[in-house]
């Protein structure tokens, strides 16, 4: 995908959220928040709701260190980088949230942004599935599980329909950056990684409601674990030397193809030395290898059910003309 200079550079700021606030911004948003201060958004129409946690911009050491246990090549060489502030949900988008999304009759014609009507018949919707995505592992209070990146994204664009907000999965480096919390990475170790962490080893090899491990130093939850967590980054092997050719101020490797894409933070039912803040996963056609439509679903990954998402939402918010296009190239409608 290759996009002319001015656009390419508008989505640079957007995904920093560095363009102008928005008129709808909350009051007390435009307050200085602090590291892990909270708000709630509530979903119209739906009585659902879900908290994001600000995380304060800054700059970090990306990537792991050669001696970290588990480490890959992939996961280097470590590169100064620095990121915009940005708030990020709380826990994973969960089953019930997706689901508002997913089933018409859990929606309604109601919509808080400005200026717009709603119409939920006429919103796009997930395709029935071919089996259950998240293969009887759970559903209410959940993570919602099994989708592709593009349905996570579609699921984005809903949100800005609904709540006239800008919502989108996090870069690579944001996501890495909210894992850390402040701190410089060092893995937890067997103890630590039990009180934050559902794992191989004690998970029983199925995934379990949001936030019932302990947050993080930002307030963030099952940032490691329960179940992995898709990017806006296409993937690379070279993520780190793109970036330092690119530019370290809020890299992101826009996407040219539907596959790869980077996957973090390790799941449910993957080895302690898998969560980790700098581990990478590529995603994989093989992901769908039991979807028996031709083209495969743009909606559901037979075989990822230890898969899932969170949003972020970036503290300046674009205009609307601006996340239109954003989701246009995004979703591939341009």
């Amino acid at each position: 995908m290759r996009l002319p200079t001015a656009v390419l550079t508008a989505f640079v700021l957007l995904a920093a959220g560095a363009l102008r606030v928005s008129a709808q911004a909350a009051p007390q948003e435009r307050q200085a928040p602090k590291a892990g201060d909270r708000t709630t958004i509530a979903i119209p129409g739906t009585g659902l709701s879900f908290g994001m946690a600000y995380v304060p911009g800054g700059t970090f050491e990306m990537g792991s260190p050669d001696e970290e246990e588990g480490r890959r090549p992939h996961e280097g060489p470590r590169t100064e980088v620095t990121v915009a502030s940005f708030w990020m949900g709380v826990v994973e988008v969960t089953y019930d949230e997706y689901a508002a999304f997913r089933f018409v009759d859990r929606d309604a014609d109601s919509t808080a942004a400005p200026g717009r009507s709603y119409r939920a018949e006429a919103a796009p919707r997930p395709s029935p599935p071919y089996e259950d995505p998240a293969h009887g592992l759970g559903n209410e209070g959940h993570p919602a599980a099994g989708m592709t990146q593009w349905a996570a994204l579609q699921y984005a664009r809903w949100l800005w329909d609904k709540t006239g907000q800008f919502f989108r999965l996090p870069t690579e480096a944001e996501w890495e950056f909210a894992c850390r919390a402040g701190g410089d990475g060092t893995p937890p170790n067997a103890m630590q990684l039990d009180r934050v962490a559902w794992h191989l080893e004690n998970s029983g090899e199925r995934f379990h409601p949001v936030g019932t491990k302990r947050a993080n130093a930002w307030g963030l939850h099952d940032m490691l674990g329960n179940v992995a967590e898709w990017t806006l980054d296409q993937y690379t092997a070279s993520y780190f030397d793109r970036v330092r050719e690119e530019g370290t101020e809020d890299p992101w490797i826009m996407p040219e193809s539907l596959h790869p894409r980077t996957v973090r933070g390790g799941a449910f039912d993957d080895a302690p030395d898998a969560l980790r803040c700098s581990a990478r996963l590529e995603s994989s056609m093989n992901w769908k290898r039991r979807d028996p439509q031709i083209p495969k679903s743009f909606w559901w990954n037979t075989d990822s059910q230890f898969l899932g998402f969170r949003l972020v939402r970036p503290e300046r918010q674009p205009s609307r003309e601006e996340a239109e296009e954003f989701f246009a190239i995004v979703l591939g409608e341009s």
